[in-house]
């Protein structure tokens, strides 16, 4: 295993260096990429292998060797990734073109309303827990590429899950029926097993504690396009840090970046979740009141700041916030729509 290699539990394709060269997009746009890549890496998530030309690793089988100075993020060119799980996965330059990529779909969704990019492909939603925003957020991506959407709001209750059946087998039934998986489960690591089950695509959108990635690339997108940059900047992250897979997976993606500070802010009575406050709960909804945003608290930031939240904002943010330019959470929200197309884009078809 080269030591200057990365590697993650994951389907991984390919990761080459790419020279600096100006790419024409779909729409005829031009763009500049400078996007390097200083090895690439296979791995496959195994169970119970011993040695296969490679090393062990919790359960991976890891390559990595050198490919010299052939593109990755060529237009035409297979993504990186064959899952989105988990943050970890991502470095600065895929970032960086996924983010291009991201624009692009800003576009398509402003200019194109009728594109066909995704025609003929399915996507199914697997939700094991409750979601309005992220459910229909994916479903519109795909639907305003061209495609086609099966879906399931709570299959913790509805789907076979109830009657039994294994998770494994629930997996395996709906890849015959779609293209690619969007998953939300409630128990950690969920994501990691439909994945090494799963012969499509399967992208995270929240397991359990573990990891919310897509929210996580959109906020770091949103940071990008409010501020300008994501080296030195400050982040606050508020809330209940203990169990918020949201903020794990941001602050992942920020260290990635130079010179972030991130600042974590949780009372000890906030990292309880509300329903094991039993009779007590006059004592989480005191605590939850000392951490609000509202007109006094926006009048002392920063000009340049930005206020985001994953939404539902509940009580945490005043509604006379909404009207201060720099609350961004909406924009966030819009943001989500345009990551979503992007990813969903490139794990079907690809750069």
């Amino acid at each position: 295993m080269a030591a200057s290699s990365s590697f993650s539990p994951y389907k991984v394709h390919r990761a080459a260096s790419a020279p600096n060269r100006e790419l024409v997009s779909n729409d005829s746009s031009h763009f500049r990429q400078s996007l390097h890549s200083r090895s690439i890496a296979q791995s496959r998530w195994l169970s119970n292998v011993k040695s296969i030309n490679g090393e062990r690793w919790n359960g991976i089988l890891c390559q990595a060797f050198d490919v010299g100075d052939k593109p990755s993020f060529l237009v035409g060119n297979k993504f990186q990734l064959d899952d989105v799980i988990e943050a970890q996965q991502f470095d600065r330059d895929i970032l960086n073109a996924i983010f291009e990529v991201t624009r692009e779909m800003e576009k398509v969704e402003k200019n194109s309303p009728g594109s066909q990019i995704l025609k003929g492909f399915l996507m199914a939603t697997l939700f094991y827990e409750p979601s309005t925003r992220t459910r229909l957020s994916f479903e519109s991506a795909m639907k305003r590429l061209g495609g086609e959407v099966l879906t399931t709001e709570n299959a913790r209750e509805f789907s076979s899950a109830a009657k039994g059946e294994t998770f494994e087998d629930t997996i395996r039934t709906v890849e015959g029926y779609s293209d690619i998986i969007v998953m939300r489960h409630f128990e950690s690591g969920a994501a990691q097993r439909a994945a090494a089950t799963a012969s499509i695509p399967v992208i995270n959108a929240g397991d359990g504690t573990r990891q919310h990635p897509t929210q996580a690339l959109l906020d770091v997108y949103t940071i990008e396009r409010e501020i300008g940059k994501l080296d030195g900047i400050k982040v606050g992250l508020v809330g209940d840090l203990a169990n918020g897979r949201t903020v794990r997976s941001l602050a992942y993606l920020l260290s990635k970046y130079q010179d972030v500070k991130i600042y974590f802010v949780s009372p000890e009575v906030v990292k309880m979740k509300r329903e094991r406050f039993g009779e007590r709960i006059d004592l989480y909804e005191a605590a939850r009141g000392n951490y609000i945003v509202d007109r006094a608290v926006s009048s002392v930031m920063q000009k340049h700041a930005v206020v985001m939240h994953p939404l539902p904002r509940l009580d945490e943010i005043t509604v006379e916030v909404d009207g201060d330019p720099r609350a961004a959470y909406f924009r966030q929200a819009k943001n989500g729509l345009y990551m979503r197309m992007a990813l969903l884009k490139l794990l079907l078809v690809g750069w």
